[in-house]
């Protein structure tokens, strides 16, 4: 009776997270190296599937390594993807590293944050973005999209706050489809309320204009991995740098 449970499950889960990707059986099966018909019966609970296509599967559906975990807990199967604190001693090379790349960004601020936008380290150079916010978006843990876009945070600083807020949004929306969360369709609709409606053009959503001692600034939020994002400033004095791509929050 365990095992038939388990196997309704992983069938649930399984159809849930191809639903999501919006694949049909055929498209899905084709990437994961197997035919519609065995993913037609592990939908349906009428075949129990290996560890192997379990894996394959979880990567054709581009699942996160916790997701790939929870997909092979529901098929009654051990997970296989080890998962450690950042401030484990097991995580102390990437730490380091983390370090590093937030000191290259001096001057300019850097964050590393995790996909809801809890912060996890910032550079010295966060002052910038946390310059007059109120105590309570500074409290532990800090949300960085609750201060980029909180009335008493970083918004009132923000002189294109409708192209800006949306922009932020819908990359967390877009994050939220991929892998579902309920705390993140909470978060979105907070943050919903503090942005007012846009009226501009959609392809200013990239770019947010931030005054800074009474003189305009324009900075460029720029993530080079789902977890860090950066804040540049263009047009003020300092050393020049390249941009990358602006693909906002993640």
């Amino acid at each position: 009776m365990v095992a038939v449970m388990e196997g309704n499950r992983f069938a649930d889960e399984l159809r849930r997270w191809r639903t999501a990707r919006r694949w049909s059986q055929l498209e899905l099966a084709l990437r994961a190296g197997t035919t519609q018909r065995h993913l037609s019966y592990m939908e349906q609970g009428r075949s129990r599937p290996g560890r192997g296509i379990i894996l394959r599967l979880a990567e054709s559906l581009e699942l996160l390594l916790r997701e790939r975990n929870a997909l092979l807990l529901a098929a009654g199967y051990a997970p296989v993807f080890a998962e450690s604190r950042l401030d484990g001693p097991e995580l102390q090379p990437v730490r380091e590293a983390l370090d590093r790349i937030l000191k290259g960004h001096l001057p300019y601020p850097a964050i590393v944050a995790r996909p809801d936008g809890e912060l996890v380290a910032a550079n010295t150079a966060i002052a910038v973005l946390t310059q007059g916010a109120a105590d309570h978006l500074l409290a532990p843990p800090i949300n960085m999209l609750r201060l980029a876009l909180h009335p008493d945070g970083l918004a009132r600083r923000v002189m294109n706050m409708p192209e800006w807020g949306r922009h932020i949004i819908e990359s967390l929306r877009s994050r939220a489809l991929r892998s579902p969360d309920d705390n993140i369709d909470v978060l979105i609709t907070e943050l919903e309320g503090y942005v007012p409606r846009c009226r501009t053009d959609p392809t200013t959503f990239s770019r947010v204009a931030i005054s800074r001692s009474g003189t305009p600034a324009r900075y460029f939020w720029a993530s080079a991995s789902p977890a860090r994002a950066s804040l540049r400033c263009a047009g003020t004095k300092g050393p020049s740098r390249s941009s990358t791509p602006a693909t906002g929050w993640p």
